[in-house]
C-alpha cells in the first residue's frame, strides 16, 4: 500500500499498470455520480510516466514500482 510519502514515485496498480503517483485524496467523491449516491473514499491519482491521460485507483491496491 503506499501513502502520500510516495508521491511522485513510480507506482503499480492492481492492473499491471506503472505510473507516477500525483496524488491522495482521503474523501473523494466521483462528480459523475449522481449527487444522492455519492460517497466519499480515497483513491490515489496515477499519470503515465510518458504522458497521456491520468487515472485513479483505489490506494490500498497500489504499490511502489
Amino acid at each position: 500500500m503506499i501513502d502520500r510519502n510516495d508521491i511522485g514515485h513510480r507506482v503499480q496498480d492492481a492492473h499491471g499498470r506503472v505510473g507516477i503517483l500525483r496524488d491522495i485524496d482521503p474523501a473523494w467523491e466521483d462528480p459523475s455520480d449522481p449527487p444522492y449516491n455519492r460517497t466519499r473514499r480515497p483513491v490515489a491519482f496515477i499519470a503515465p510516466e510518458r504522458g497521456g491521460r491520468e487515472w485513479h485507483a483505489d490506494p490500498t491496491t497500489v504499490t511502489r514500482a
